[in-house]
């Protein structure tokens, strides 16, 4: 049975004791059913992860001691997932998988062909803290609010920007990696494409490189995967 892993916003250290959110409470108590003597995990990027034992448990309240480090912090490189906004439950999943990849930040974008208007920004936060927490991150991704695209271009700080483009004469992703440094993100648009002036506009901007994932055309979810999962391996070969 896997040792449950719990991510803790406040300050982590030998012999603290910690007070479980109603969340974390009903989630050990009613869907795991463990009881006070269980062992734990408790983490964040700034500390580490920690041996921890749940001391108290009731209804929506809990406690947890900890005990040793079991993993110091350690830098990630930084990662960005920018993909337009999709129905809820492919936007669920693209976040999860973005997560479980390495992501550091995950932007949804509104282009002129989204299929929804906006996201749940708290749902899709509580999804990558689920997330890290069962593919045994230290560190969870900023999930930030749905924005027009021209907002983000406009505002990025001028970090590499691929951007997967399907029906777009350029080069194929694996070619762009050998040179690729972190920080850097990876655009994915919408199910039917960006469009034409879309593309344009991103071909300008001098941090975009616009690239392809191959012959096929994937939906919009798979090639954020397939895109990233590509990026993190390269990013992780050269640490």
């Amino acid at each position: 049975m896997s040792i449950p892993r719990l991510h803790v916003e406040g300050p982590l250290a030998p012999g603290v004791e910690i007070a479980l959110t109603p969340a974390q409470a009903h989630h050990i108590g009613h869907v795991l059913r463990r009881a006070p003597g269980a062992e734990l995990r408790a983490f964040n990027a700034r500390d580490g992860e920690f041996t921890a034992e749940l001391t108290a448990l009731r209804k929506d309240r809990g406690a947890m001691r900890l005990g040793a480090l079991l993993r110091a912090a350690a830098p990630e490189p930084e990662l960005r997932a920018l993909i337009a906004a999709l129905k809820r439950d492919a936007m669920d999943w693209a976040v999860e998988k973005a997560t479980e990849l390495g992501a550091t930040w995950i932007q949804p974008v509104l282009t002129r062909r989204c299929v929804a208007g906006h996201c749940n920004t708290e749902r899709l936060s509580n999804i990558a803290r689920a997330a890290a927490e069962q593919c045994e991150r230290l560190a969870i991704p900023c999930v930030a609010e749905a924005r027009p695209l021209h907002a983000v271009l406009d505002s990025w700080d001028g970090a590499p920007m691929l951007v997967a483009a399907e029906r777009r004469e350029a080069p194929r992703l694996h070619e762009t990696l050998a040179t690729l440094a972190a920080p850097c993100g990876f655009l994915v648009g919408p199910e039917g494409g960006f469009e034409r002036a879309e593309l344009d506009d991103l071909a300008r901007r001098p941090f975009v490189s616009l690239a392809t994932l191959g012959p096929r055309i994937l939906r919009a979810e798979t090639a954020l995967v397939a895109g990233l999962g590509a990026i993190s391996f390269a990013l992780d070969a050269r640490r």
